[in-house]
């Protein structure tokens, strides 16, 4: 549970979710992933380190420079955990809908 906390703390920042969203273009220097955030590549490396504690990506260094891919196997953790919810919201909208023309055929019984 500790490996999915992580994720979803991860996930949990726009910065994060960015750097996600650029690497499943594919694998990118870390200098490129903090070219479109207006702060610094140190900030931007606190960033990429959280995501890689979560596991949500690797970091190989290469010469000078540090190539960051995504792993996918923590997200499809947590799409799995998720997905255990599914039924729940779905049962509950399932019982609104019931309880909603219930309540519109007894409103129309009493006119």
């Amino acid at each position: 549970m500790k490996k999915l906390d992580a994720v979803f703390a991860a996930l949990s920042d726009e910065t994060r979710r960015a750097i996600l969203a650029r690497l499943r273009e594919g694998e990118a220097r870390l200098s490129d992933l903090a070219q479109p955030f207006d702060m610094s590549q140190t900030a931007v490396s606190k960033h990429v380190r959280v995501l890689n504690d979560a596991g949500l990506i690797e970091i190989e260094k290469r010469g000078r420079s540090r190539h960051c891919r995504l792993t996918a196997a923590p997200l499809q953790d947590a799409s799995a955990w998720l997905t255990d919810y599914e039924a729940f919201w779905s049962a509950q909208f399932d019982q609104l809908g019931a309880f909603l023309e219930q309540s519109a055929q007894t409103e129309n019984d009493q006119q």
